[in-house]
């Protein structure tokens, strides 16, 4: 029996045989086609499009935002400029096979160059590409295995295309070698309430049908364990199950200090999922899926609309709304359809919203519009706010179209240290850990090769939700959580620790994080983040946490 450690998501406990997914198809060497360039551009067209059909059957399998990401993948396969990549390969004599990986590796490192939201992308092209060359080769897709039984999946990181349909009766957990808390695998596993580790290295050197125990509480993989280890394995998994099912109730720690449990939504058709799941109203909702699929801003009406919808299902309860966040990883053609070197540190967020101020006030009308007609209790904050000067600026209009409530996202350092100066003009902050991280650690959030240092666990970022919260409770103001950050259950213990008087996450996320939560009092949170907090990184943090949080009897 050994471990090896990674970044467990949730308190998850799984155990079974490992499946690995296939490598990858080796390249395709650089070798003249015995074809005729007509008859290889036909294979290729053949190919491509077969491939685009498949994806966009997926997705529309999947439904929700995978779909949406699916159905990218399948344009980006047709993308017009790739199909002259690939023409001007075959015209020289290269094979199909060998056309399509060079065309898409150009792409690709184009693409990554660009970084935010085309840099992610990029990634995206490595999977259409082997599923294209695996058409032409006459060989099954790359993706996951079916080795006919439950199965822990085991892979260096998950595609979209593959993420999306996992048949959850079968695969049992998830381990990847790469990823860290905010990769896509990570968050997919939030989502659909999967027994995950990412970031574990050492999983390369696990092999097919060997037994592993997955555990996520503590970010450890367990090899070839013993048949006593399985039994404890199967003994917290099924404690687990029951607290699941144990009647809801609201977010507090053991001393009875309230916590609100909030949801992150994207669409007022999650609402009633969250409610099921026990949230106690909207930390967050994204505004944007109104705004991204239009090539013109929505009307005041169609906004009202939806935003009527949300409210509704959410009577007496606070709903927190963010103004369109558009700029970096969402440009929107009639916001600011100008080119950018680094959009994450253009015009984005309200910045964008500013130089576009129409929008943000057919916005607010129609907020406050639905307001009116319902009985939840709206907040509403603008995004990427990084000043005091700002914060005046959306408080003020917020207020002057009928807005009660006007607060605040800190997402970069700058709003995290003025937090104080800014608390006295706003009515709240939320600290979207996400951005805050990926602006403290100076490590762009969509991409991956910088993904270690995403990691909301850095003491440096840490200090800054402490200042915000120090910031808050000097001027009597709630500072609130909404990244992702609230979804790990000892995270959330520390954020509490370190002053936050709510957190906001993914529905699935709410049962985990209030079971943890019940287990620590106040006093307890704050010595467990001080311990986070004299770290000197995001993995020294997370261990300090889990010494500090042990039950005393485990503890040296």
């Amino acid at each position: 029996m050994s471990t090896m450690r990674g970044v467990g998501i949730g308190l998850g406990v799984a155990q079974g045989p490992v499946a690995r997914m296939a490598e990858p198809l080796a390249a395709p060497e650089d070798a003249a086609s015995t074809l005729t360039p007509e008859e290889e551009s036909a294979r290729v067209r053949e190919a491509v499009a077969a491939v685009a059909r498949e994806l966009e059957a997926r997705g529309e399998q999947a439904g929700g935002a995978a779909r949406d990401v699916l159905e990218a993948q399948a344009m980006m396969a047709e993308d017009p400029t790739l199909d002259d990549e690939i023409s001007t390969r075959v015209q020289a004599g290269k094979t199909g096979e060998f056309a399509v990986h060079d065309a898409f590796a150009s792409f690709r490192d184009t693409l990554a160059a660009m970084g935010g939201y085309l840099g992610e992308r990029a990634a995206d092209l490595d999977d259409v590409a082997q599923r294209v060359i695996a058409r032409l080769r006459g060989l099954p897709a790359p993706g996951v295995p079916d080795p006919g039984h439950p199965f822990v999946l085991v892979a260096k990181d998950l595609a979209p295309a593959d993420t999306a349909l996992l048949d959850l009766d079968k695969v049992l957990a998830l381990i990847t070698s790469d990823g860290g808390p905010t990769s896509h695998t990570a968050i997919l596993a939030r989502e659909k309430s999967i027994v995950a580790i990412v970031g574990a290295t050492d999983a390369v050197n696990l092999t097919d049908g060997q037994t592993v125990i997955v555990d996520a509480a503590q970010g450890i993989v367990t090899t070839d364990p013993s048949a006593d280890e399985l039994a404890k394995a199967q003994e917290r998994a099924e404690a687990r199950r029951a607290a699941a099912d144990a009647p809801i109730t609201p977010g507090a720690l053991s001393d009875g200090t309230a916590i609100p449990l909030l949801a992150n939504l994207g669409k007022p058709g999650g609402a009633q999922e969250a409610v099921e799941l026990g949230a106690e109203g909207v930390g967050l909702f994204r505004t944007e899926f109104l705004f991204l699929s239009a090539s013109h801003a929505p009307t005041i009406e169609e906004q009202r609309t939806s935003y009527t919808e949300l409210l509704q299902a959410f009577p007496g309860k606070k709903v927190v709304v963010r103004a369109l966040d558009a700029g970096a990883d969402k440009p929107l053609a009639f916001l600011n359809d100008a080119h950018e070197e680094n959009p994450a540190l253009g015009l984005r967020g309200l910045r964008a919203l500013r130089a576009s101020e129409d929008i943000l006030r057919e916005q607010l009308t129609a907020l406050a519009e639905a307001d009116a007609v319902t009985d939840a209790d709206l907040w509403v904050m603008a995004p990427m706010v990084s000043n005091v000067e700002e914060t005046d600026y959306f408080v003020s209009m917020a207020h002057e179209h009928g807005i009660k409530t006007a607060g605040v996202m800190v997402e970069v350092p700058s709003s995290a240290l003025m937090a104080d100066r800014i608390l006295q003009t706003a009515d709240f902050a939320s600290i979207g850990t996400n951005d805050l991280t990926q602006y403290t650690m100076a490590a762009d959030r969509l991409l991956g090769s910088v993904a270690s240092f995403q990691d909301p666990w850095h003491p440096a970022v840490l200090k800054l939700v402490k200042a915000t919260a120090d910031g808050g409770a000097k001027n009597g103001k709630p500072v609130g959580i909404c990244g992702e950050a609230a979804a790990d259950p000892l995270l959330a213990v520390v954020l509490v620790g370190l002053g936050a008087t709510s957190l906001s996450m993914a529905p699935t996320a709410l049962a985990d994080v209030r079971a943890t939560l019940l287990t620590h009092s106040l006093d307890d949170a704050r010595r467990i983040a001080d311990a986070a907090l004299a770290a000197d990184d995001a993995a020294t943090a997370r261990a300090a946490a889990q010494a500090a949080a042990a039950p005393k009897e485990n503890q040296q």
